[in-house]
């Protein structure tokens, strides 16, 4: 956990987070990278799949590669520990997705779709058999509780379960409007002083001057730029100036 400085995140993006892109995002000033969402089920029995995401992990761009977190999906603990070992040498950390809010997430019943209090103890489930199984260490990102006081106790008990960092991108899951309104910069500050793990905001960080509130009014302790990033790869937080290419 010593080795993966938080300040400042590429954000994992579903077909974006190749090894390219994690690259110039890294050769920019981000600290870590996560690769996008792999699918746990084809990890295991798509040879092809698997052996395309090792190279991409594993590819070599003179140590800009590193640290790389894996980002895994699923409702299956036994699973997503059997696809995580598969990986785990390649990476610095893995990492539960709990914020996918697409409709295959809803159909498959992972992603935002395990916020709900019904899916707490299967979640705890997972994190706790991912962190007891894994060589490195796990994280889990989330959105928004439907019933968003509740945010604070769910990421407690990810805490609890063996999270070493948790990732907040705070709005609700809504599978028509990934985006529905602007990021409660309130609930991750809220989370970042009811956590004893770090704490990762995720939203509304599109200039220098947004990050630079969100730093000052969450207190947060890593900073995970997504969608920004695709149009400008060298925007990178605590990079106030880009350089010219």
């Amino acid at each position: 956990m010593e080795s993966i400085n938080l300040q400042s995140i590429s954000a994992p993006m579903v077909n974006q987070s190749d090894l390219p892109f994690r690259i110039l995002t890294r050769k920019y000033g981000a600290t870590v990278a996560y690769t996008q969402m792999l699918i746990p089920e084809k990890l295991i029995n798509d040879q092809a799949y698997l052996d395309f995401n090792q190279r991409d992990i594993c590819g070599s761009a003179g140590g800009l590669e590193r640290p790389v977190v894996v980002q895994l999906c699923g409702n299956d603990p036994e699973t997503i520990v059997k696809a995580g070992r598969k990986l785990q040498s390649y990476c610095d950390a893995i990492d539960l997705n709990l914020g996918c809010p697409q409709d295959h997430a809803r159909d498959g019943h992972f992603g935002g779709y395990l916020l709900g209090q019904k899916d707490w103890p299967l979640v705890e489930g997972i994190v706790s058999a991912m962190s007891n199984s894994f060589t490195v260490p796990v994280s889990a990102k989330i959105r928004l509780c439907q019933d968003t006081p509740k945010t604070v106790d769910l990421a407690k008990r990810i805490e609890s379960a063996g999270a070493s960092w948790v990732t907040l991108h705070a709005r609700h899951v809504s599978a028509r409007r990934r985006r529905q309104g602007a990021a409660d910069l309130y609930e991750i500050k809220r989370l970042k002083e009811q956590l004893h793990i770090p704490v990762v905001s995720n939203g509304n960080v599109r200039t220098w001057a947004d990050l630079e509130e969100n730093r000052t009014f969450t207190g947060a302790d890593g900073y995970m730029v997504g969608e920004t990033l695709l149009g400008n790869p060298w925007y990178i937080p605590f990079i106030k100036h880009p350089p010219l290419l």
